[in-house]
């Protein structure tokens, strides 16, 4: 009996846990991600290594092992992903009105490095275990890759719980790519197409045939994409799928504060003290200000500007708005200053 439970056990600890350590790490102050990033590459090396040394060995522990090290190498990739250090060279929120096209090359550039990434830890990967006879590493990886693209095009298209919770401070802005839908037309192809494999996968498990090496690494794979299958239903489902891993988000504090109001008092605003003020800002002169966007009138017309992953833009507005706004969301804010920087960038209209 214990042959059958231990895998799917194993698999839904390390998954449970591995993604609660992450969520951890990502909350802590930025100046830790350096830290972390070190001993996270310490061990993608000896998942490496170790993966290289048992894909000869076609036993039970040898599937858990590579099982193991195939989750030490996405979890690299998921920690620089999540502090920042590997995302893409967009950081910043998505255009507002941005659809098609548009839309997708912007997305892609908010990710591309990571996807970079993926692909180069994907080929050592298979690399190392293609064609020897321990193939669970490979296997491991591909399955997280697989489900996890599904997840990220199913996000692009449109779910009703995107997961915005999970989204560290510094990544707020990527939320802005996500459609907000009750569903999409991927979805029931991916859920069916995963469920699929997965019944394929359980019955090399449960075959009376099949020996204890390839039982173990089929449990193992199967149970991993199970849960893949469950993430995506976690995407439709109105539930508070944060709860899993509360302990894991208790380092990233309380939730952010959301403040709105109008900067200008009636009258224009200098656009090039708005540009200092901006820069004061993404430096940290106000407090974590992990967002800040807005619409404001100036002597030369109407701009849009906002403040995402720690990079001021103002763009020209075609037309005009009634009224002006700004909107900033952060932690520790000091909004009280913030209005008064604002305030003082105004100046009285041209006569």
């Amino acid at each position: 009996m214990l042959e059958y439970g231990l895998p799917a056990l194993t698999a839904l600890f390390l998954w449970w846990f591995s993604t609660g350590l992450i969520l951890h790490l990502d909350g802590l102050r930025p100046e830790t991600f350096r830290w972390s990033m070190a001993g996270a590459t310490l061990l993608l090396v000896a998942a490496l290594c170790g993966l290289d040394r048992v894909a000869a060995e076609d036993t039970p522990r040898g599937a858990y092992l590579a099982f193991a090290c195939a989750l030490l190498c996405w979890a690299w990739i998921e920690l620089g992903f999540l502090t920042g250090w590997i995302t893409g060279p967009r950081r910043e929120a998505l255009p507002p009105g941005a659809t098609g096209w548009p839309r997708l090359r912007a997305a892609l550039a908010a990710i591309l490095w990571h996807e970079l990434a993926i692909l180069g830890i994907g080929a050592l990967v298979l690399a190392i275990s293609w064609g020897r006879p321990n193939m669970v590493g490979a296997w491991t990886f591909l399955v997280l890759w697989i489900m996890r693209t599904s997840a990220k095009l199913n996000l692009f298209l449109g779910v009703r719980n995107p997961g915005d919770a999970f989204l560290p401070a510094h990544l707020r802005y990527l939320g802005s790519y996500f459609a907000r839908r009750p569903m999409n037309l991927l979805f029931p192809l991916s859920v069916t197409l995963g469920t699929l494999a997965c019944a394929a996968l359980l019955h090399d498990f449960l075959a009376p045939a099949a020996g204890p090496e390839r039982a173990a690494g089929a449990g193992l794979v199967a149970t991993l994409l199970a849960l893949g299958v469950l993430e995506h239903w976690f995407l439709v489902l109105p539930i508070p799928v944060e709860a899993l891993w509360r302990w894991g988000l208790r380092s990233r504090g309380a939730p952010p504060r959301v403040t709105s109001w109008d900067p200008g008092g009636g009258g224009p605003l200098d656009s090039r003290s708005l540009q200092t003020l901006l820069d004061d800002v993404a430096a940290g002169a106000f407090g974590q200000v992990e967002s800040l966007q807005g619409v404001v009138r100036t002597r030369s017309g109407w701009i849009d500007f906002r403040l995402a992953g720690g990079r001021p833009c103002l763009e020209d507005k075609a037309s005009g708005t009634e009224t002006t706004r700004v909107v900033a969301i952060g932690r520790a804010l000091d909004e009280a200053r913030l209005r008064a920087a604002f305030a003082a960038c105004a100046r009285p209209a041209a006569p």
